[in-house]
């Protein structure tokens, strides 16, 4: 049976590897991928944070691919397509008794192939998405990094209109130029209307839709230029447009005085739900949810009959030290910026003298760029705000989105302080349109979407400092004056509370990394 021979090979692979990075649940996860490929049943599977930051879990769904006697399908960035094929695959390759063969593309290479296809999240979703044979069906298909799915997925969904494609509208119907010319000024000057926000974009509003559908009428459809035809099939319905409640934005460069027109669906479960019947898929992500059946996850993607699994993480070599503080102002009143800069150069103060970096997380834009100015202003160059090129004790002030992306090239830190717990911002227009579908259905948008989105980015944002044990400052007293604290301290563990800081935390914390 493939499970046990997995088993077997895998287990001699490992014991052979002198310093190879240990993981307690390598032969538990393979087992259960080779047992995902022989029934032809899908499987969740939640590694934890730590080891999805790091990928040492991927030695596990290799071993199983590699030694499955039929076709598979690996979906997974380019950086992790790179890292497979030039070590994770090799080094097994050497000890594992199979011979398969490995192409890399965006299509099934031929009808008669017979090994193991990598291919990009992008590619994989596309030829899904259209139903196109891009990939025949029953082609067993693991899936890493499933924590961005819903994003990589409605990225492939959705359809924009750029500046130029005006153009080629024109081109397109000359007879109809002043009207098309017309439409555009009108939506020109309906949209720079909207006040600035940081988001650079809004949602688009009714009159705005009614230009559009009096352009619309007024054309021939069958000679559409693409994206144009694109985006109003993708449009289910342009007179109604209240009936599909769709995401329906527009994003502004006010200095140019350009303006794109874009268009997502939000609810995936339904578009979604076939894919997952032609071949079955083993998921594999970080932290998606408290919960091993990740319920809220599968809701949302359309995910119905499958095996789940959660790895649990190390209490002991994978705890951080937790400080939050009982006594800060609420982020949302006029006292919380003063409070919340003096509480940063507090712990940045203290811990000056220990070696390792600093990272200060802080969604809001304007209080990032006021932090930085201020630590700038007493710590000089050590300070940077989303660089990735820092000294040895440097000190990162980023936003969510730059610290996600860029964790993989930067040394984990020391000291991880977070300014506010990242629930998404009701003042992004995109969120505000998901939060009004979720009323509008009448459910409980901050449970089903603000929160699981929180906890998620939480757990990946501080999995780098678990790798030293590292200590992590968040300085939202919502964690321990709203009701909702416990779940997010939930996410948060294996974990030790700090109740008090002083310079001794971190000269411990450096005598333990010397040791």
């Amino acid at each position: 049976m493939i499970e046990a021979e997995v088993h077997l090979s895998l287990h001699n692979f490992l014991r052979s590897q002198a310093g190879f990075p240990s993981w307690p649940h390598h032969l538990t996860m393979a087992r259960l991928v080779a047992r995902a490929l022989r029934l032809g049943r899908s499987a969740l599977i939640q590694v934890g944070a730590v080891c999805g930051h790091q990928g040492r879990y991927r030695t596990s769904f290799i071993a199983s691919a590699l030694m499955w006697h039929d076709s598979v399908i690996i979906v997974a960035s380019e950086t992790v397509q790179q890292r497979l094929l030039k070590v994770e695959i090799p080094r097994l390759q050497q000890w594992l008794p199979a011979n398969k063969p490995i192409r890399t593309g965006d299509t099934w290479p031929s009808p008669d192939f017979q090994g193991l296809l990598l291919t990009s999240p992008e590619a994989w979703l596309k030829g899904q998405l259209a139903d196109n044979n891009s990939f025949p069906a029953n082609i067993p298909t693991i899936i890493d990094g499933v924590d961005d799915l819903e994003e990589w997925v409605r990225s492939q969904l959705t359809q924009t209109i750029q500046p130029q494609d005006w153009d080629h509208l024109m081109l397109a119907y000359p007879y109809e130029a002043d009207i098309i010319r017309e439409a555009k000024v009108q939506l020109t000057h309906e949209l720079f209307q909207h006040p600035k926000n940081p988001y650079h974009c809004y949602l688009i509003s009714q009159p705005e839709i009614e230009i559009l559908q009096r352009l619309y009428l007024a054309l021939d459809k069958n000679i559409l230029p693409d994206a144009w035809r694109n985006f109003w099939q993708q449009f289910p319905n342009l007179e109604d447009y209240s009936a599909e409640y769709p995401l329906f934005w527009s994003t502004i460069a006010r200095r140019q005085g350009l303006f794109s027109l874009h268009y997502a669906p939000i609810e995936l479960s339904k578009i979604l739900a076939p894919i997952w019947q032609r071949q079955p898929v083993v998921l594999i992500g970080s932290a998606l949810e408290p919960e091993t059946e990740a319920p809220l996850f599968r809701q949302r993607l359309g995910l119905e009959d499958v095996t789940c699994l959660k790895f649990a993480a190390d209490s002991q070599g994978e705890a951080i030290q937790l400080y939050v503080p009982y006594k800060l102002p609420l982020p949302n009143t006029p006292e919380f910026q003063p409070a919340l800069i003096h509480q940063v150069r507090t712990l940045v103060c203290l811990s000056a003298t220990a070696p390792g970096m600093t990272v200060i997380l802080i969604g809001d834009v304007p209080l990032k760029a006021r932090v930085g100015a201020i630590l700038a202003s007493e710590f000089g160059s050590r300070v940077q705000v989303e660089k990735t090129c820092l000294d040895e004790n440097g000190i990162l002030i980023t936003g969510w989105e730059f610290w996600r992306e860029n964790q993989s090239v930067l040394p984990s830190p020391r000291l991880l302080i977070i300014a506010t717990l990242p629930l998404p911002s009701l003042e992004n227009p995109l969120v505000a349109g998901r939060v009004a579908h979720y009323k509008r259905s009448h459910q409980d948008w901050f449970r089903l979407y603000l929160l699981p989105t929180a906890m998620n980015e939480l757990q990946r944002a501080i999995a780098p400092v678990r790798e030293n044990q590292g200590i992590v400052a968040l300085l939202d007293s919502r964690v321990v004056n709203r009701s909702y604290g416990v779940q997010i301290l939930s996410a948060l563990s294996p974990l030790a509370r700090l109740n008090y800081l002083d310079p001794s935390l971190f000269s411990a914390h450096n005598e333990d990394d010397s040791a």
